[in-house]
């Protein structure tokens, strides 16, 4: 069984930073792209921030590029979410997610390009 555990979430001011981090296990974690979205209320689930399965390739949303870093310790089944600068509009319930297919080169931004996810996280960033 897949399980994703997600941690870090929180509160926070405006400007602050925070560190997400999400442990797989009952999956070759090191095969597999991972990803983090975001859901506000009211609104859909977004995709925010993608890493290949090796770590080197990484894709994200514009609105967080500059602020947000995606990372991996496939040692560790984990990936992390550094998220710096935050501000009101990154509030959200934040979710990771882990890919599809094994050893692609395709990153993928919408959600059917992965097929386990964690729990969700809360962010919340005051003004």
């Amino acid at each position: 069984q897949v399980q994703l555990v997600e941690s870090g979430g929180g509160l926070v001011q405006a400007g602050g930073s925070l560190r997400l981090s999400c442990t797989v296990s009952g999956r070759t974690f090191s095969r597999y792209a991972m990803a983090w979205f975001r859901q506000a209320p009211g609104k859909e689930r977004e995709f925010v921030a993608t890493i290949s399965w090796s770590g080197d390739n990484t894709a994200y949303t514009d609105s967080v590029k500059g602020r947000f870093t995606i990372s991996r310790s496939n040692a560790k089944n984990t990936d992390f979410l550094q998220m710096n600068s935050l501000k009101p509009e990154d509030t959200a319930v934040y979710f990771c997610a882990a890919g599809r297919a094994a050893y692609t080169s395709t990153y993928y931004t919408t959600k059917d390009g992965y097929d386990y996810w964690g729990q969700g996280t809360q962010i919340s960033v005051s003004s």
